[in-house]
């Protein structure tokens, strides 16, 4: 089964090939962008890829239009949080995606589980991502806010170890690090609360 992870911004305008090797050249150089679909300047998909020919990833850019398969997948999102929980953060995702341009979609390719491609991979997300007003989701996991925290539960039940997560109380995002297997932490979660135990990583301001 392919694995994708995704950034969902709000800006229809889309970064430059040329920005994009730009920034993946200062970090992980020998690392390289092609175009698989498109032209450079209007590029639809690009594979990245090792000097070694090794791939990474194939990254899509999917504008959301009416009729268009960015649109698609927006209400495929809307139907997977329909009952998601904790309330306030599913409440606020839907008002979110409402909002959303362009996603642009990484499937993993085999060399994505390698370090220094995952590492690659990462950078070049958080390119897209860093220019703002975008959300990440990825496959197994869910959706983060804008500032990166996960804001649902749709992990397995079987999950544990420590996560950053996000809850949103009277429009203030709460971050905290989370055991993800801890029942406790859990049921907090999900009721929309910060477990007891635990600290405010660092405070946010109100969001729209």
């Amino acid at each position: 089964m392919d694995y994708h992870t995704r950034v969902l911004s709000k800006d229809e305008e889309f970064p430059s090939l040329e920005e994009l090797t730009q920034q993946l050249g200062e970090h992980h150089p020998t690392y390289k962008l092609t175009v698989e679909d498109g032209v450079e300047e209007e590029w639809e998909s690009l594979l990245l890829s090792g000097s070694d020919g090794s791939e990474v990833a194939l990254i899509e850019r999917n504008p959301v239009f009416d009729g268009s398969v960015g649109q698609d997948e927006i209400a495929d999102f809307l139907e997977d949080i329909e009952d998601a929980k904790p309330e306030s953060g599913a409440e606020w995702l839907r008002d979110y995606l409402a909002s959303v341009k362009t996603i642009y979609s990484f499937q993993h390719l085999q060399a994505a589980d390698t370090e220094e491609g995952g590492n690659a991979l990462h950078a070049l997300r958080a390119a897209i991502w860093e220019r703002g007003d975008a959300i990440i989701q990825a496959d197994l996991e869910g959706f983060t806010n804008e500032e990166g925290y996960h804001i649902l539960w749709q992990f397995s039940d079987s999950v544990s170890g420590p996560w950053n997560m996000g809850v949103l109380q009277d429009e203030t995002w709460y971050h905290f690090r989370m055991d993800l297997g801890d029942p406790a932490h859990r049921a907090a979660f999900l009721s929309g609360e910060m477990p007891s135990d635990l600290s405010v990583i660092r405070p946010a301001g109100p969001r729209d």
